[in-house]
This record gives structure tokens, C-alpha cells and sequence, in this order.
């Protein structure tokens, strides 16, 4: 079974403050760009793995996708995505997408933010996904950058001449990496851009696109913290295909 991280109290109350948490899609910064690798939603069959408190179902709802399952381990998520972003044509389920079995040929799309780095056997759920897609079906995903997730203790760093830099630490080595985000103890899987890349080819999909999100110049005008993500990219994007 995966961490369930999220329904630790002290984790979900730092989670459940977060821009993304409080204002939804309009919370995300990278959300413009995953919208525009987004198919139609209309009368579309979606899947929403990890589907945290239901935005992103809801908002596949309201563009009128003829139904959305949205899927989560926290029981604490589901509860606030039933309550949050009900919709007649969403149903929420708790389930632990190490172990899913999802139904075969049953959507068009599958969509998922910021969840597959928690999972230790990405393969098994990248064939799951394409057993449950049908033949054309779209999967678009982000997850933690992994030269992001490539340091013991992300954050910024000082050399000896004063400059700033942020490490990359052993971004070849794959595996289990523990650390500090929201509350001590958080473990997330490490795994390279071209294994990311090739377990979809491997299994029945045809890359679309890749983006390494950064902030545009008019998010950073807007938000100057934001020019902190010009150093390294915190999220990669997927758009992929089954074939």
C-alpha cells in the first residue's frame, strides 16, 4: 500500500492551506499549460487518479464529460471532494493506485496531477491505464520534476564564492527518496525523465508532448516569488496516447 501521507492531521492541515488547496485550478500556477494539453472534455469518459479534493473532476464535469471517477487514497480527500465538488456525473471512490484495478476499455481520458511520484511501481499503473483507456484514449499527467525530486534537501544552496545554486543529488540513482514537505518522513519515488518516458512507450503509448513547466513572464510580474522556478523545473507535463 502506498504512504497515506495525507491523512496524517499534520500533513492535511498544511496541504489543505496551499494556494491549490484553497482556490482550486485557479490556485495553480501550472494549470494553463496542463489545460492546453487537455483534449475535449465533452461527453468524454475521465478518469481522475488522485484526484485530491476534486477539482480537476469537477471542472471535467462542468466541461461536460459524460462521467469522471475520481480516485484517491486519503479518506480525508474524498470526504472534501464529496463535499466540495459534488457533481451529478462525478463519482468519488477511495482507492490506492499501487493496487487499482481499473475496468477495461472504460474511459477516453485519464488525468492525473502531481500524484504518480508516490508510487513505487509506476509500470504496473501505466498498464493498467492503458488496459482501461480505449484505442486513442488520451493519459496527461504531471509529477515532481525528477531533477527537482534529484536532492536530499531541496532548497536553495550558497558555494563558496556566494553564489547561489540549487543541487541535483544523484539524479541517475532510481528508488525511494524520503523528505521533509508539509510534515517529516514523506516518501516519494525517484525515477528519471527517459524511464518516465520509455515505460510509456514500452507499454502501448505514444508521447504527445513533454513541457518542463516554468512561470511565464507575466505569472512572475504578477507573483515575483515565482521567479524561483526559472532555476530548475519543479513539474513535468505528459500528454500521451494509447495506441
Amino acid at each position: 500500500m502506498a504512504q497515506n501521507i495525507y491523512d496524517t492531521p499534520e500533513f492535511f492541515e498544511g496541504y489543505s492551506q496551499l494556494g491549490r488547496s484553497v482556490y482550486g485550478l485557479a490556485g495553480a500556477a501550472e494549470w494553463p499549460v496542463i489545460r492546453s494539453l487537455l483534449p475535449d472534455l465533452k461527453d468524454k469518459r475521465v478518469v481522475d487518479l488522485g484526484c485530491g479534493f476534486g477539482w480537476f473532476s469537477r471542472f471535467a464535469a462542468e466541461e461536460g464529460a459524460s462521467s469522471v471517477l475520481g480516485l484517491d487514497l486519503s479518506g480525508n480527500m474524498i470526504a472534501r471532494a464529496r463535499a466540495e465538488n459534488a457533481h451529478q456525473a462525478i463519482a468519488y471512490e477511495i482507492a490506492d493506485l499501487e493496487h487499482v484495478g481499473l475496468p477495461q476499455s472504460a474511459f477516453d481520458l485519464a488525468y492525473s496531477s502531481l500524484a504518480f511520484h508516490y508510487l513505487k511501481d509506476f509500470g504496473r499503473l501505466v498498464r493498467q491505464v492503458h488496459a482501461a483507456l480505449v484505442s486513442g484514449g488520451k493519459f496527461v499527467f504531471t509529477i515532481e520534476h525528477p531533477i527537482y525530486m534529484a536532492s536530499a534537501n531541496p532548497g536553495w544552496r550558497t558555494d563558496e564564492a556566494g553564489r547561489k545554486f540549487w543541487p541535483v543529488d544523484g539524479y541517475s540513482v532510481e528508488g525511494r527518496r524520503t523528505t521533509e514537505w508539509l510534515a517529516k518522513g514523506v516518501v516519494k519515488y525517484h525515477r528519471t525523465v527517459d524511464t518516465t518516458l520509455n515505460t510509456l512507450i514500452d507499454n502501448g503509448f505514444s508521447i504527445i508532448r513533454v513541457v518542463e513547466w516554468h512561470p511565464s513572464p507575466e505569472q512572475i510580474a504578477a507573483n515575483p516569488a515565482l521567479a524561483e522556478e526559472m532555476e530548475r523545473p519543479m513539474i513535468l507535463m505528459v500528454s500521451a496516447e494509447r495506441l
